[in-house]
């Protein structure tokens, strides 16, 4: 279980389902019902979000790990991680402020054990993860599903209706 003092949701699926499609959609909707959303993305990938020859980039290949880079509008804090393990989303969550939360919205980490709504869309072939998985107490289709009765189905092209099932339901139980 996951040590946090504010809800905790995640989006799962295959990639190329639309998990960061429905949450451009849907975290617009939450701050209009007054919610203050923070967000963890994992990636598989390796990305840089420096440049090159920047002086924030040249600082850190000299060896700063963190780099903080802050302005009046936005902070950015740069850590270099090992990359002999993947990173763990406990970890990652003590980097939020929680206090300043209403929240956290989690894109990937799906092996990981907390409440999930798994996205699917039957036409790419791909297999439904809740079987497998007891923390998904969702699912957002575009199509109907044969599903368990305390498997919640919500319709993935609908973002108001997931928006109203995590006022109604993760937003409740903290």
């Amino acid at each position: 279980m996951l040590n946090v003092r504010v809800p905790v949701l995640g989006f799962v699926a295959a990639s190329g389902t639309g998990k960061t499609t429905l949450l451009t959609q849907l975290i617009p909707i939450l701050k209009q019902n007054g919610l203050r959303i923070g967000l963890i993305k994992h990636s598989h990938h390796n990305f840089e979000i420096d440049q090159p020859g920047k002086d924030s980039f040249r600082l850190r290949e000299a060896g700063a790990s963190p780099v903080m880079l802050v302005s009046r509008y936005r902070r950015a804090i740069i850590t270099e991680l090992t990359p002999e393990q993947e990173p763990r989303l406990d970890d990652q969550l003590k980097q939020f402020d929680q206090a300043e939360l209403d929240l956290i919205l989690v894109e990937g980490f799906k092996s990981e054990k907390f409440p999930k709504i798994e996205l699917h869309r039957p036409l790419l072939e791909q297999p439904l993860l809740y079987p497998n998985d007891p923390d998904i107490i969702a699912i957002a289709t575009d199509a109907a599903l044969e599903t368990p009765d305390y498997l919640m189905q919500l319709e993935l092209n609908h973002p108001e209706m997931i928006a109203e099932f995590i006022q109604h339901h993760v937003m409740k139980k903290l």
